[in-house]
C-alpha cells in the first residue's frame, strides 16, 4: 500500500509509514492508508497487536505544508475527513497498539505518536509541538491526549516555548514507557507487543475504554460502568480460561476471544 507498509510478527502487526524523504509528513493519502491498513490489519482475528513505526531518520515531522491545499478550503471539514480516520482507528482499534518512535515526532507526528497505547523511544527521538512556533496552536487531538500523559504544566510548557523533548526527558515525565538504543527499537517495540498479544485481547482493549471513559466520569458513574462492563467481560473465553488456571494453579493460555 502507497504510504504505508504492512508486516507481521507472529501475532502482532507492523505499520510503517513510508514517506522517509519528507520524515514520514502528514498528507492526507498518507493518512488515508494508514487507516485503511489498520482496517485491513485488524480484521485478520489472529493479529492481537500493532506496532506503529515510521520509516527512515524520523517518526511523522507533522503535517505536510505542500499538501495543504488536498484539505480544500474548510481545513476543519478536510481535516476531520482526510485525518480523524486514522487517529480514530489508533484509539478505538481492537487490539493494543505500541508506537515505536524513532527520531522527530513534530507537530501533528507528536499527536499521532500519542494515540496509540504505549510508546517506546529510541534514544534518537525527539518530541516538539512546533505549533505556537508558526503562530498557530496544537492541533490533532494534542490538547487532550498531552495534558492527560504528563500534566497540564508541563504539557503548557512544551506547548509555548516549543523546547525539543529529548526521549530520556521524556521517559522520565511518562510520556513513553521505555527508551531503548536506536539499533534496538523495533526489537524491544515488538517484545513489548508480543507480550500484549499473549494477553486477554477483550480485556486490554475494554480496560483502555474505560481509562477514557474516566476522563468524563464521576466517581460513581464510573464505579458502575466498571461493573457493567466487567459482566460483559467476564462470559468470554480468556476470562473463563483465566479462571479456570487460576483455580488450577496454572499459567493462562488466552486466546484473545
Amino acid at each position: 500500500m502507497a504510504g504505508v507498509k504492512q508486516a507481521r510478527d507472529g501475532a502482532v502487526g507492523i505499520l510503517t509509514l513510508n514517506e522517509p524523504d519528507s520524515l514520514n509528513a502528514m498528507t492526507p493519502d498518507l493518512l488515508g492508508a494508514l487507516a485503511k491498513a489498520i482496517a485491513e490489519m485488524t480484521a485478520d482475528e489472529s493479529i492481537r497487536a500493532l506496532v506503529l513505526t515510521g520509516e527512515g531518520r524520523g517518526f511523522c515531522s507533522g503535517q505536510n505544508l505542500k499538501a495543504s491545499a488536498a484539505l480544500g478550503e474548510d481545513i476543519a471539514a478536510g481535516v476531520m475527513r482526510f485525518y480523524w480516520p486514522a487517529f480514530k482507528a489508533l484509539r478505538e482499534c481492537r487490539v493494543p497498539v505500541v508506537v515505536a518512535v524513532n527520531g522527530v515526532a513534530a507537530g501533528g507526528g507528536f499527536s499521532l505518536a500519542m494515540a496509540g497505547d504505549m510508546i517506546v523511544a529510541a534514544r534518537s527521538a525527539n518530541f516538539i509541538q512546533v505549533f505556537s512556533r508558526i503562530g498557530l496552536v496544537p492541533d490533532l487531538g494534542s490538547t487532550w491526549l498531552l495534558p492527560r500523559l504528563i500534566g497540564r504544566q508541563r504539557a503548557l510548557e512544551l506547548m509555548l516555548f516549543n523546547e525539543p523533548l529529548p526521549a530520556e526527558r521524556a521517559h522520565e515525565i511518562g510520556l513513553v514507557r521505555q527508551v531503548v538504543d536506536d539499533a534496538n527499537l523495533m526489537e524491544e517495540a515488538l517484545k513489548l507487543a508480543q507480550r500484549l498479544a499473549l494477553g486477554p485481547t477483550r480485556a486490554l482493549v475494554a480496560t483502555r475504554a474505560l481509562i477514557e471513559q474516566s476522563e468524563h466520569s464521576g466517581y460513581e458513574q464510573q464505579f458502575r460502568r466498571e461493573i457493567e462492563t466487567q459482566a460483559v467481560i467476564r462470559k468470554s473465553a480468556d476470562a473463563i480460561e483465566g479462571r479456570n488456571a487460576f483455580v488450577e494453579k496454572r499459567k493462562a493460555k488466552f486466546s484473545g476471544r
